[in-house]
């Protein structure tokens, strides 16, 4: 069984949870795209874990986690939390693609520096490369895993780089050139670092899947912020659908059987672009204080999280996208205090109704209609069953499955491991 557990949001679903329990059944877990601007949170016997490189395996001795080609590898961020890993009293069993690109010092420099030079017109840019990073990947200029073994191949190579980057740097943005011997430095550590995790990721899932071993492929982020179906410009530089785990892996996609798309029993993002479900002031502070384990803040950034009520035009696009065959919906538990719920059911665009997502230039002009629901005001935590669940509790899940048109097969009251509901 090769499974996908991808976002069907804007992000935060609460990924990290999902693929940590369907782990259990799991022999290989395969993070197949984006890099460490944004973090998967795991609670379980070992504690909190916060993960924004490493899949979330890693807590599992039977799991080999890998790094696909698709990722873009910050080493340091990867070292590190292998080093936190250890600490926590876990040894994961980690394999990194030798096609990986790396996330170079001078991204991480670029990325910041850009921001500051757009001001008002910011992305909403994590600031960890992310885009300069793509950017120099589809421009044939990144630098490969494998490179890091090269090293006189490579001098030759960021020399020539380097033309482009420092001229940009002095001139564009004011700052120092970067040192080729200084970068050469940084790229042995690199390799020393790295080199005990490299491998050929390709040819070792193509035999794992020949064997009929269980694969769970990873997404990081959600639909939203897929840079051909989300919100574009206001999105990540990586895509975030199942349809690119065949690529970001190196598994045929007709491989991929099962599709987790994760889903939030209400909405929030991280970063800018337009939001139609938006909620502000004290409500959307009250939602975002008892919102997952440690409220609605960033797992990257510690950015607190713009909120909003669950969004079911968005979502049931999102859903699509992904080809999502089934849904887990997750932190329902975060609703129990309120006397009624709201759900965006449609968009109202120059006076007429939508249930279909739209464009930018639409979706900035949208007005959300909502129904609301009554509440079922209390805690939900701890219950095995779905026909435990109170009854307005089971009526908002079953309404939600009718508006996105997916089952609804998995449901989470609880961050930890075992808090969860199979229907």
């Amino acid at each position: 069984m090769i499974r996908a557990i991808v976002g069907a949001n804007w992000g935060d679903e609460g990924k990290g949870k999902i693929t940590d329990m369907y782990a259990a059944d799991s022999d290989i877990v395969v993070r197949f795209q984006g890099g460490a601007n944004a973090g998967h949170t795991i609670i379980n016997d070992k504690g909190k874990t916060v993960l924004h490189l490493l899949p979330s395996g890693v807590c599992y001795d039977h799991i080999t986690n890998v790094v696909g080609n698709g990722v873009a590898l910050h080493i340091p961020t990867f070292i590190n939390e292998v080093k936190m890993l250890r600490e926590k009293g876990i040894e994961p069993h980690i394999l990194v693609s030798e096609r990986a690109q790396i996330v170079m010092p001078y991204h991480v420099l670029f990325d910041a520096y850009e921001e500051a030079r757009l001001k008002g017109k910011q992305f909403g840019s994590t600031k960890s490369g992310i885009a300069p990073f793509y950017s120099d990947k589809y421009a044939k200029i990144g630098v490969q895993v494998c490179e890091l073994f090269y090293p006189e191949r490579l001098r030759e190579k960021l020399a020539g780089v380097l033309e482009v980057k420092n001229l940009l740097l002095t001139q564009l943005y004011h700052q120092d050139p970067i040192d080729l011997d200084e970068l050469m430095q940084t790229m042995e550590e690199y390799r020393q670092a790295i080199a005990p995790f490299v491998c050929d990721t390709f040819s070792y899932l193509h035999n794992a899947v020949e064997q009929g071993k269980n694969v769970l492929l990873e997404g990081q982020l959600g639909s939203l912020k897929d840079p051909d179906f989300g919100i574009y410009p206001f999105t990540t530089s990586s895509h975030t659908l199942a349809g690119f785990g065949a690529i970001g892996a190196g598994i045929a996609p007709h491989k991929i059987e099962s599709i987790v798309a994760v889903v939030k029993a209400y909405s929030s993002a991280v970063g800018a672009g337009p939001f139609v479900s938006e909620i502000f002031g004290d409500e959307a502070e009250t939602m975002r204080r008892v919102g997952g384990d440690a409220g609605e803040y960033g797992a990257t950034t510690g950015r607190p999280r713009r909120m909003g009520w669950f969004d079911a035009v968005a979502t049931r696009y999102g859903c699509r996208v992904q080809g999502a065959t089934h849904v887990a919906l997750t932190v329902l538990d975060a609703l129990g205090y309120l006397d009624e719920i709201k759900v965006c059911v449609g968009y109202e665009i120059d006076g007429e109704v939508t249930r279909d997502f739209p464009v930018n230039a639409k979706l900035e002009k949208a007005k959300p209609v909502y129904e609301t629901l009554p509440g079922w005001k209390c805690d939900i935590r701890g219950i095995k069953t779905f026909d435990a669940l109170p009854e307005n509790c089971r009526r908002y899940i079953e309404f939600i499955e009718k508006q996105i048109q997916v089952p609804v097969k998995v449901v989470t009251n609880g961050p930890k491991r075992d808090e969860f509901i199979l229907r």
